[in-house]
């Protein structure tokens, strides 16, 4: 596919806007740059923008929680389930219409949004924590490689399982960095990544980069009330927008 110089611009500005933003609380990046590209352009071509700026992100923002090798060891086994997943959800959306999959990016944001306020209570899962691991790892998956959005399954099992807010980081970034690796590999060996995505993507990690720097420097110095309810307004206005263009 070839882009214009506008489509470079917005792309370039999704980018700029969801770095900052995931470095400021630690995610939502792949969520808002893929919700926003969704709304001009497909599902899957909206995924494959995003894999390496997603990588960088995930990446720097491991690095940046510290404690790596012990968050590795802690949460290996649910992102290996979650790359399992990850590799059934693309297939999926290789093999069918990718855009039949944006009311699931919708209600997978809107879900997001409303799941503190479900009180979902899912005992079991601190009781088995082994094949909890399994089920939701898995289930993130194979919903990051449909749709990028993985947060709403990992929030409640992470809550479930009594995670600190560090723990809720790596993990969800650990989750998405192998999902994202395997993803890139099955997009490219199906001739889907091509060099025009390749291009984009290797220009946007500038972008990327400078955005992430500037929203971790400010983590600690923003209204976090504040900042996390124009988020979540956002975050809504962009699935009632997705939601609409498929009704339409």
């Amino acid at each position: 596919m070839v882009y214009s110089f506008e489509a470079l611009i917005f792309i370039s500005f999704v980018f700029l806007f969801a770095a900052f933003i995931h470095g400021s609380i630690g995610f939502t990046f792949p969520m808002i740059s893929t919700s926003l590209l969704a709304v001009v352009t497909d599902l899957q071509t909206a995924i494959m923008l995003t894999l390496i700026p997603t990588i960088l992100v995930n990446v720097v923002t491991i690095i940046t929680e510290g404690n790596v090798k012990q968050a590795f060891k802690q949460h290996f086994t649910l992102a290996l389930f979650a790359i399992l997943g990850s590799i059934l959800g693309t297939l999926l959306l290789i093999y069918t219409n990718s855009d039949v999959f944006k009311g699931l990016l919708a209600f997978s944001i809107i879900f997001y949004l409303i799941s503190g306020k479900l009180k979902i209570k899912m005992s079991w899962i601190a009781l088995n924590p082994n094949s909890s691991r399994v089920v939701f790892g898995l289930a993130a998956g194979v919903l990051g490689g449909l749709t990028n959005v993985m947060a709403p399954i990992l929030i409640i099992y992470a809550i479930e399982s009594k995670f600190d807010k560090r723990q809720i980081i790596q993990a969800s970034n650990f989750c998405f960095l192998g999902g994202k690796i395997v993803q890139l590999a099955i997009f490219s060996s199906y001739g889907k990544f091509t060099g025009d995505e390749l291009s984009i993507s290797l220009f946007t990690v500038c972008v990327v980069a400078v955005a992430l720097y500037f929203g971790v420097s400010v983590k600690k110095k923003i209204n976090a009330a504040l900042y996390g309810k124009l988020l979540k307004g956002l975050l809504m206005i962009l699935a009632i927008i997705l939601l609409l263009r498929i009704a339409l």
